[in-house]
């Protein structure tokens, strides 16, 4: 690999004082910042019961997007199989497929949320199986005709006495891009099943924010092993890894801002939530650390990157040299707390570091194929 292209993910993160309509069209105007500085494609979050993290169905801010940009390409990350059913998961994105004219990128995962779980009535120690069942399902839909008969240990499909070839009743839509865009599955443990299923069936890896390089590493790994044993050939360049990085004309300030701003409440936030649970261990590079020690002191030196560009290259050079090569990095993006200070920070983002980043990438690659 020699070059790294770079899209956006947002969970999105908002604060509850600022109103509904005010976060989406703030996150819409966040999607035609990005496309005119080149991003290739723009992820979003899904979450049905949180204040904070408040886009419900992604699928509806991208139908919107669709309509004020031309060439970014859009996904939810994940779409929450476990809460939804298949057919219904399949039609919704066959149609988004047509009317984006092909722009949809596709990511399947459990939603992890406790108050979503219990609201839908998903027992969480079925997630993995839920989801891997429902892709299947979804996979089927969209490559087969009627008559529909599938069988799930938590889903049932069945489509053939109301089937109608003359009237075509009892289709249920297909994508528009034939073949599918790769499918993305989302890592964030170590050893993790997830990794192990998308290898296993030519899925693609989107590595998480929250967690820091050597389990980001641990994922690929995991994944190329589960890959290679399925007699897959495992393809960086599609690889995804997302990473949180906040930029300044100088360090001092850019890390300044980024313990207070939105970037920094967000983890702040996240960890909050890990508290109530089981503890902060994805925050963690040694599992022995101490919940008090993995901090935002801590945060600033592993998952979050705020420098100059001078600084933020050298931390991703160091990120990459530990995780391996990947096809795509994906910017977080947070509330627009101080508008003038994130339009900058994607600016020298887009303009400066992956630039950067490219021609030192480039510049290695030639030298090791001479």
């Amino acid at each position: 690999m020699s070059t790294f292209d770079y899209g956006m993910f947002i969970m999105p993160f908002h604060p509850p004082s600022k109103p509904l309509a005010t976060c989406y069209e703030e996150d819409l105007e966040l999607i035609k910042v990005a496309e005119q500085l080149g991003f290739k494609e723009f992820w979003i979050g899904e979450h049905h019961t949180m204040k904070y993290e408040n886009v419900v169905m992604p699928e509806l801010l991208i139908a919107r997007a669709l309509a004020e940009t031309s060439s970014i390409r859009f996904g939810g990350a994940p779409v929450c199989l476990q809460q939804h059913h298949p057919a219904q998961v399949a039609g919704r994105l066959a149609q988004l497929d047509h009317m984006s004219g092909g722009r949809l990128n596709l990511c399947f995962g459990a939603g992890s949320v406790t108050a979503d779980l219990e609201m839908f009535g998903v027992d969480p120690r079925n997630n993995s199986k839920m989801v891997c069942e429902s892709l299947e399902m979804i996979l089927h839909l969209w490559q087969n005709d009627p008559p529909y008969h599938l069988d799930g240990e938590f889903w049932q499909i069945h489509l053939e006495q109301n089937v109608d070839d003359e009237t075509l009743i009892g289709y249920v839509p297909r994508m528009l891009q034939n073949p599918l865009p790769e499918i993305l599955m989302p890592g964030m443990s170590r050893n993790s099943s997830t990794m192990k299923y998308a290898g296993e069936n030519g899925h693609v890896p989107f590595c998480h924010c929250l967690v820091t390089a050597n389990v980001v590493a641990d994922n690929l790994k995991t994944y190329e092993e589960a890959a290679n044993a399925a007699g897959r050939t495992p393809d960086r360049s599609k690889y995804r890894v997302a990473k949180s990085i906040f930029l300044a004309d100088n360090t001092e300030d850019a890390q300044r801002m980024a313990r207070t701003n939105s970037l920094g409440q967000n983890f702040e936030y996240i960890g909050r939530l890990f508290d109530k649970g089981l503890g902060r261990q994805i925050y963690k590079r040694d599992l022995e650390m101490s919940d008090e020690d993995c901090n935002l002191d801590f945060l600033m030196t592993e998952q979050i990157i705020a420098g100059d560009v001078d600084y933020a290259l050298e931390r991703l050079e160091a990120f990459i040299e530990e995780t391996g090569d990947f096809g795509t990095l994906c910017l977080m993006s947070y509330d627009w707390d101080d508008k003038a200070a994130w339009l900058r920070s994607m600016e020298l983002f887009a303009t400066e570091l992956m630039p950067r980043l490219n021609a030192k990438y480039a510049e290695s690659y030639v030298e090791t194929t001479i």
